[in-house]
């Protein structure tokens, strides 16, 4: 009988042994805590080993009761579901964008931060993880109309102040 190993068996096997649930969010956790002290010198410029510790501590203390991993599991996923959407919108974009040089840098920003924040909310809410109808799911279901409502006015006000800027500048001096 040959040995067959797939790469659904082997994620499998990791993910039975815990790689996705406890290593990999440590991991992420200790690098992102170990380089915010690198570059913040908050310990001193000579103590990595120092540092290592600390960051050491709060990865694993970080794990300690599920809520990572369970955060991890619910909003990566959504996450990358995310950069797809972003990325055929950019794509979609340089298709049909025919303006002048400076303004697709700024499409693109609005259709990152617009992707950016669907998919947190989209992430947040499917996250029950206190199992009760205070949960964040329930808050944006029960409020997602009014959220919508008041960003687009908030988008208008700001459109309307940006454009009202230019045009009411008055020239100082003699």
């Amino acid at each position: 009988m040959a040995w067959y190993m797939s790469i659904t068996n082997i994620l499998n096997t990791w993910a039975d042994m815990g790689v996705f649930a406890y290593v990999i969010p440590f991991l992420l956790i200790f690098a992102v805590v170990f380089a915010i002290l690198q570059k913040t010198k908050l310990l001193g410029d000579n103590n990595p080993s120092v540092q290592a510790i600390v960051a050491l501590a709060v990865g694993l203390l970080s794990l300690q009761f599920d809520f990572v991993s369970t955060f991890y599991a619910n909003i990566f996923p959504k996450f990358g579901i995310g950069l797809a959407v972003f990325l055929v919108l950019i794509i979609l974009l340089g298709f049909f964008y025919t303006g002048s040089e400076g303004e697709p840098k700024t499409a693109i920003k609005w259709i990152g931060w617009f992707t950016g924040i669907a998919v947190v909310v989209w992430a947040l809410s499917s996250w029950d993880f206190w199992q009760d109808n205070w949960s964040i799911s329930w808050w944006i279901q029960e409020y997602f109309w009014p959220i919508i409502i008041l960003a687009a006015v908030v988008a208008v006000i700001v459109v309307v102040a940006k454009s009202g800027d230019s045009s009411t500048k008055t020239p100082t001096g003699p």
